[in-house]
């Protein structure tokens, strides 16, 4: 197979945090964000739905376990914190924490790209 060869600023940057880190930042950052669920339990959570049941009925789909099993995920790499009140029935509030905190900008600029991207576009066709 004949070398390609990649002239450009972006890709050798992306070359150098390849060898400087010893692998690709988007992958890495993909493994504590991505999947089916955290990108919008994180969106839902930076938008002040906060409650294990908000959450619930925001994305039905994703049944009890899986929602306890991603919140503890999130928990457990400091992207979020669970704050237990000691009532009855107990109440749990999930906040973003500094390094969540960081990610609320690329939720936003996500909200605008789908906005404009996919759902603006959808009202168009249908009119």
């Amino acid at each position: 197979m004949e070398k390609i060869e990649i002239n450009s600023e972006r890709f050798d940057n992306m070359v150098e945090n390849i060898k400087k880190y010893g692998g690709c930042p988007v992958s890495a950052t993909l493994k504590i964000i991505g999947g089916k669920w955290k990108p919008l339990i994180l969106y839902f959570i930076s938008v002040d739905v906060n409650r294990f049941g908000q959450l619930q009925r925001m994305m039905p789909d994703c049944s009890k376990r899986m929602m306890t099993t991603q919140l503890r995920e999130l928990e457990d790499d400091g992207i979020i914190h669970r704050e237990v009140f000691a009532e009855v029935p107990p109440k749990v509030i999930y906040t973003l924490t500094d390094k969540g905190e960081s990610l609320r900008p690329l939720f936003s600029e996500l909200s605008k790209w789908g906005i404009k991207n996919i759902l603006e576009p959808k009202i168009k066709e249908k009119k």
